[in-house]
């Protein structure tokens, strides 16, 4: 197992600092003040319908923009606050143009022909006001922390036994312990390094099994069990139907399936923003609870308490702005360098990047410090941000450490708030997973794994690729969160979402798999052929023939099927089930007899690393295992992949650093010496961690007998 220790430090102190100073708000109000009139007097001397008869004009016009602002803004917010829910902070927009248009209205010298005018002048004023303010360090941190964490101190009442640290885990959604080491190495995460230089956190690998994604890696580190997970998609013949990870209602029943109600944070404890809860009693934005209508407290209320803060909102339009901006331009820059390998990033995915990389993390920060100050004893919290970046411009390119650098940003607010919580807090940082990179397999061939598949064999092939953005589930499944509920405010995002108040619909945006794969009814048959993708995991199943398919009934439909597959330059090995041989793996030049122990030519799980096999046969004893699951090739000179979805950052399979996350943790916190291998394993030490800091809900004699003292199992035995 890598480790990366420091000198000793006072391992048991907060990492976190107090409230940071306050710098001249007085200075601050002017300084917005003759910005706004500033902004105005720009705008009337460009080729727009805004103009202003003098600076004086301007500066009366200001003043008075901000005082309506400042009087009549909770009271307008009030009733507009489910138009702000839904449209994500962008309905105050219009909010503020309306204002521009009533001000202009008093004759002070403003002329602002209409709302949509109004609208363009209070965007530009916002972006303006908050760039500046922002280089010049008037923004501070100080102002967050009065805005932000002591709204949450007075808010919420800390419950329960306090007199244990309480332990709350950060992941960083797709970050690879490599790319964390060089992140530190070059300064793009100040505050990790500094905990790990300071000597109060280690730097550790571990490695996951081999569907290296979200849903199987959380399902292992919160539940202690990734079993029969194969990918993030696959297709299930009993029940003709696919399961897809992050719609609400199949995480729903993956949850069902792997929980026994004692999960990683079953003890009074809150997830946020995670595919799966843990058990935990408080969650929001959680996959497999978004449906779930018999939760703690009111449900969807963070999402309306978030939008009713004044400073939250203007503050989420100019950094959603900044970061749509940011994406357009990162976007241009790779076509016109024609840097490689890139895939098409239009202005859609410019507004759901910014959904991930500003509006569910600052969502989520709050949160997880009003679950400080509510005193809860654990939390987990995914930062999907730096994998939905990586996912489309590359693992380590400038905009995707540049979301890192705002991650990093967030934990240290995360940290510095704890100073003032009820209890001491501990905190770990870890990831689920990495990503490889590389040019997709439709770049580098011209043709998509469907192709190859319907080309080879007969009938009608179903392609479910998905769309390529996670955050997109994540924005479906935050406004069926919102609109549960009783309140008017629910109603209002219900009816424009279309959503009924029953809790069984979950709104899906981008690609509906389901819609032209799964049976309708019981007559309906399902499709002849499913091929789906997940990273540089490909899967296909015959969802009309019973059971799994092996090696000589495939050959027997599709005589040329697995030959085509096998010497597919782009596609590294492929997993059957033979009738005669058992569990093998095929290569281009070789075949692995998993079951018999033996190779003949070459290994093609050989440059997959040493514990290939072993992923590989568990998988093959999974219950819904794919008919045959593929592995792109892993171009080890490049530490290259090819994804079958489109994706320049990819996980799902094995190959480069996909497979080898993180955990940045106390360094009184211990570790094996052996090498953490799979979710599962790396589960029990969490819970372990747990009953260290007192937390003896989580002791392993009460709860699995036969786990011994330490309730951590030996290492796995590589196969």
């Amino acid at each position: 197992m890598s480790k990366e220790k420091a000198q000793p430090a006072n391992a048991r102190g907060r990492e976190g600092a107090g409230e940071p100073p306050r710098r001249r708000p007085v200075l601050r109000i002017v300084i917005v003040w003759l910005l706004t009139a500033g902004t105005l007097l720009l705008l009337s001397a460009s080729p727009s319908a805004v103009k202003v008869s003098s600076p004086d004009a301007a500066l009366a016009a200001a003043a008075l923009i901000g005082l309506i602002n400042g009087l009549i803004w909770p009271v307008v917010l009030r009733f507009a606050l489910p138009l702000t829910v839904f449209t994500l902070g962008l309905g105050v927009v219009i909010i503020n143009g309306a204002i521009v248009l009533l001000v202009s209205s008093f004759e002070l010298g403003l002329y602002v022909p209409s709302l949509l005018a109004g609208i363009g002048v209070a965007l530009a004023i916002t972006i303006v006001t908050t760039a500046a303010t922002s280089i010049l360090a008037i923004d501070d941190e100080g102002f967050w922390y009065r805005n932000v964490v002591k709204r949450y101190q007075k808010r919420v009442a800390p419950t329960g036994d306090l007199d244990h640290p309480g332990l709350f885990f950060l992941e960083i959604d797709g970050l690879a312990h490599d790319v964390l080491a060089r992140a530190i190495r070059d300064g793009n995460v100040p505050t990790l390094a500094r905990w790990l230089r300071d000597g109060s956190h280690e730097l550790t690998e571990w490695e996951t099994d081999w569907s290296s994604q979200t849903g199987a890696c959380q399902a292992g580190l919160l539940h202690g069990s990734n079993e029969d997970m194969p990918a993030f998609r696959w297709w299930e013949k009993d029940r003709a139907t696919a399961m897809v990870t992050n719609h609400p209602r199949d995480a729903m029943e993956i949850e069902r399936r792997h929980s026994n109600g004692r999960g990683l944070l079953f003890a009074d404890g809150a997830s946020r923003a995670n595919i799966l809860s843990g058990d935990a009693p408080h969650s929001q934005l959680t996959m497999s609870t978004a449906l779930a209508r018999d939760r703690h407290g009111r449900i969807g209320q963070d999402y309306f308490a978030y939008f009713a803060n004044p400073y939250n909102v203007i503050r989420t339009i100019a950094l959603v702005a900044r970061e749509v901006v940011s994406e357009l331009w990162s976007a241009h820059h790779q076509r016109r360098l024609d840097i490689v390998p890139r895939i098409h990033r239009g202005f859609s995915y410019a507004l759901v990047r910014a959904w991930a990389t500003v509006i569910q993390r600052d969502l989520q920060v709050t949160s997880i410090i009003a679950d400080m100050y509510a005193g809860r004893p654990v939390a987990y919290t995914t930062f999907l941000g730096y994998d939905e970046v990586a996912h489309h411009s590359g693992i380590e390119r400038p905009e995707t450490l540049a979301t890192l650098r705002q991650i990093d940003h967030s934990i240290a607010r995360i940290a510095a708030a704890a100073r003032d919580a009820p209890r001491e807090y501990r905190f770990v940082v870890l990831s689920d997973h990495g990503q490889s990179q590389g040019a997709t397999f439709l770049d580098r061939y011209g043709v998509s794994l469907e192709d190859i598949v319907e080309s080879v064999t007969t009938g009608a092939v179903a392609g479910m690729e998905g769309d390529p953005s996670e955050a997109l589930g994540f924005i479906g499944a935050s406004l069926t969160e919102a609109s549960a509920g009783d309140s008017a405010m629910a109603g209002a995002v219900r009816r424009a979402s279309g959503l009924k108040k029953d809790g069984h619909e979950e709104l899906h945006l981008g690609a509906h798999l389901e819609d032209d794969t799964s049976a309708g009814s019981k007559d309906e048959q399902p499709p002849q052929v499913v091929v789906m993708a997940s990273g540089c995991l490909g899967l296909i199943s015959f969802p009309r023939e019973p059971g799994r398919l092996s090696l000589e009934r495939i050959t027997a439909l599709h005589p040329t099927l697995i030959d085509t597959l096998r010497e597919h330059p782009g596609i590294g090995f492929l997993l059957v089930r033979s009738d005669e041989h058992g569990a093998l793996v095929l290569g281009p030049a070789g075949a692995n007899y998993l079951d018999e122990g033996r190779i003949e030519g070459d290994d093609p799980l050989a440059p997959f690393g040493p514990r290939a096999a072993r992923h590989v046969a568990r998988t093959d004893g999974f219950e819904h295992c794919p008919d045959i699951v593929l592995n792109s090739t892993y171009w080890t000179a490049g530490d290259e992949v090819a994804a079958f979805e489109e994706l320049v950052g990819s996980h799902g399979g094995m190959g480069g650093t996909q497979s080898h996350p993180f955990l940045l943790h106390p360094r009184d916190l211990e570790l094996p010496e052996q090498e953490l291998v799979g979710a599962e394993h790396v589960h029990r030490y969490l819970r372990r961690w747990l009953v260290a800091l007192g937390h003896l809900e989580y002791e392993p004699e009460a709860e699995d007998g036969g786990q011994g003292a330490a309730g951590v199992p030996a290492a796995p035995e590589a196969v």
